[in-house]
């Protein structure tokens, strides 16, 4: 018998979350049984924290459930002959040390893992937000070579991925972040530009000088003040990428305007919001080639590992205070 350890959302978040919000509970696993559904026990490894958690607590959750999230999980005893133990997995399991699945949600590792890369890499550039990134610029974006991007959030899980991506296929590149140290790191993976949003004076001026023409593809992951700044500096026919709007997750009162309709009208711009999981149907092609770039050293990958599982709120309330630089995960 396992006792496994969860955390469970104590109360919604008011404002920025709180690790009062959060409790620790323990859960007795039942025992495998033959001819049972449930099959396989398994134990994470890694544990991922992300910006999309704290929108859909407050959507899909009630107060009590266990935490969302996906994790890197090892298969520890099986019942199911599609996965042996010892086996390493992707699970949408939430915040769990231990559980039991029927293996219908569980993705293996591709096969074509190095035993040299970290597997928590799944859960970042070779995982969801690398595919974000991926699908987001081929497929909303649509960009071509010659092109100008701009992406926010930029030294985030999914942000550095956009700009080296963006690079990979011939485009100048523009990022922000949000301090001195972030800058450096998007200059260091390859960046044309890139600019610290909080200590410009005018983040107009800053967009300007960073593109004078202006830019084809905007790839937002924040939202608010920064896009409705930086729609005014799109070329005409310029396409958007809503991804995320983390600049609003933690507002008690909703933000107001100014409004999108004239540049948009006076542009020809097309914005589009998506989630990944539009194409969940090509999943394997995005990690393929993330896999071979990330191989090939064309993608570079920066990982804020917090240790232990009593400290996943704790990483999660920095995540969102943005003190990660790339992807945030929690090692068990």
């Amino acid at each position: 018998m396992v006792i496994a350890k969860a955390w469970a959302l104590k109360k919604h978040f008011d404002g920025f979350p709180k690790t009062s919000d959060f409790d620790l509970k323990k859960i007795e696993l039942p025992n495998l049984k033959d001819g049972g559904e449930q099959k396989l026990l398994l134990e994470s490894v890694f544990l991922s924290v992300d910006p999309y958690m704290r929108p859909y607590s407050r959507r899909d959750m009630k107060e009590g459930d266990i935490m969302i999230g996906t994790q890197v999980a090892r298969v520890v005893e099986s019942k199911n002959p599609a996965f042996t133990v010892g086996a390493f997995v992707v699970a949408g399991s939430g915040w769990r040390t231990h559980f039991i699945s029927d293996g219908k949600d569980l993705q293996l590792l591709p096969s074509s893992w190095p035993e040299s890369l970290p597997k928590s890499l799944a859960l970042g550039t070779i995982g969801m937000p690398g595919l974000t990134a991926y699908f987001g610029l081929l497929e909303v974006c649509k960009m071509k070579p010659g092109e100008t991007v701009l992406v926010n959030a930029a030294a985030g899980a999914v942000g550095s991925v956009v700009g080296q991506l963006a690079k990979i296929g011939g485009c100048k590149v523009v990022g922000c972040a949000g301090s001195d140290d972030k800058v450096a790191y998007l200059k260091k993976i390859g960046f044309d530009e890139a600019f610290n949003y909080k200590s410009v004076k005018s983040l107009d001026e800053a967009l300007h000088k960073a593109s004078p023409d202006g830019y084809d593809c905007f790839f937002d992951n924040v939202g608010g003040e920064f896009a409705s700044v930086a729609i005014n500096h799109m070329k005409k026919y310029g396409r958007i990428a809503v991804c995320g709007a983390i600049s609003q997750y933690n507002d008690s009162v909703p933000q107001k305007g100014p409004y999108v309709q004239l540049p948009m009208i006076f542009k020809e711009l097309q914005m589009e919001g998506f989630l990944v999981s539009r194409w969940n149907n090509r999943r394997e092609e995005g990690l393929q080639a993330l896999l071979k770039w990330v191989m090939e050293g064309k993608v570079k990958c920066h990982e804020q590992v917090t240790e232990g599982f009593e400290n996943m709120p704790m990483a999660f309330i920095r995540m969102l205070k943005g003190e990660n630089l790339g992807k945030a995960v929690v090692k068990v």
